[in-house]
């Protein structure tokens, strides 16, 4: 089956001025400079733009909104992958250990990611347990076409999300894993405290909706990604998580599409995921895997929420032999059935 691929496989590197040069060296992977250029394009934009409007508090109420659109359409998806790949691969060398601190602990809190959380919840709990039952974002025990169940999902994540996440390292033994996770979110509470005394309307828009849209978007972006289990085979990386193809969203948020790819090899380079994908594409074909090409994850979210199969099964790559629409639309079905 030849399968042609429009994702990146490069890092598109900035030319190696004096800066990138100095740079270099200190990263474990340097073609991870493009993190550092996106990292700086956000303290020069986000950080000086929300200082403006905590000093400014009667400033017309578009510019919260401008901040806001800048914040969610231009950075919000870059910097998440960015942080998500930094969080499986570290950015600095050993040497420099303590500059991995500043993505998640200075950045991170204005896009609504308290400190230390997302890697504990994803790298340390994600991962080992692979959406099965004691995965804490498991999606098995949801009718995963229903919005109702969605909003169950949701609402369950935003009231008990993190004390589950502190209960689960604390069952677990690992009580720094779970001490770690308590400092970052008192952190992240005592700031938008204190600043909401100084300035409320600024403090909501720069910490508190980003914080709101956040764990909405990571939801709904994991609810897609493991929407579609083999109920026969639900511990099978193949049979429970799914790979988007060919999205702009790829190119914008490094490849990030690739979710199979990234949980049989959670510690692979982003730019190396097409051609694993494609180098492993008869072991796809063999686990009745489900590809879309096209779309994103959160189309897929919607999609699914609007029980939309049609416009989901004109975007799945056909790796199996099925015989025409009908015949997806039944095997997409299967799949989203609460397990």
């Amino acid at each position: 089956m030849a399968i042609i691929l429009t994702d990146p496989v490069e890092a598109k590197l900035p030319k190696l001025n004096y800066f990138n040069r100095w740079v270099s060296p200190l990263l474990n992977d340097a073609r991870d400079l493009i993190f550092i250029h996106l990292t700086l394009k956000i303290t020069f934009c986000i950080i000086p733009f929300s200082i403006l409007l905590f000093i400014f508090p009667n400033v017309y109420w578009l510019f919260y909104l401008g901040y806001l659109i800048i914040l969610l359409i231009f950075f919000l998806g870059p910097f998440v992958l960015m942080l998500h790949n930094i969080c499986h691969r570290k950015l600095f060398k050993k040497n420099y250990g303590y500059l991995n601190k500043v993505i998640p602990w200075v950045l991170g809190i204005f896009f609504g990611q308290t400190p230390e959380t997302y890697f504990y919840h994803h790298v340390a709990m994600h991962h080992p347990e692979n959406n099965e039952s004691d995965d804490l974002s498991s999606t098995m025990n949801y009718q995963r076409d229903s919005a109702l169940a969605f909003l169950y999902y949701l609402g369950s994540f935003y009231f008990t999300g993190v004390a589950n996440l502190v209960f689960y390292f604390t069952n677990k033994g690992r009580k720094k894993f779970a001490l770690r996770i308590v400092l970052g979110e008192i952190f992240f509470i005592l700031i938008s405290i204190v600043l909401s005394y100084y300035n409320f309307k600024a403090t909501l828009t720069v910490f508190i909706l980003p914080l709101l849209f956040i764990r909405f978007a990571m939801m709904a972006g994991n609810w897609a990604q493991h929407a579609f289990i083999d109920p026969y085979n639900p511990g099978n990386i193949y049979c429970n998580s799914i790979t988007c193809i060919n999205t702009v969203y790829n190119k914008k948020c490094f490849n990030d599409g690739y979710h199979i790819g990234h949980h049989l090899r959670p510690y692979m380079h982003w730019t190396q995921m097409p051609a694993d994908f494609i180098n492993h594409i008869h072991l796809y074909q063999l686990n009745n895997a489900i590809v879309f090409s096209g779309i994103d994850y959160f189309q897929i979210w919607f999609l699914l929420m609007t029980k939309n199969y049609k416009k989901l099964a004109t975007h799945t790559v056909q790796l199996s032999e099925w015989k025409n629409e009908k015949d997806i639309i039944r095997f997409l079905k299967s799949r989203t059935r609460k397990i």
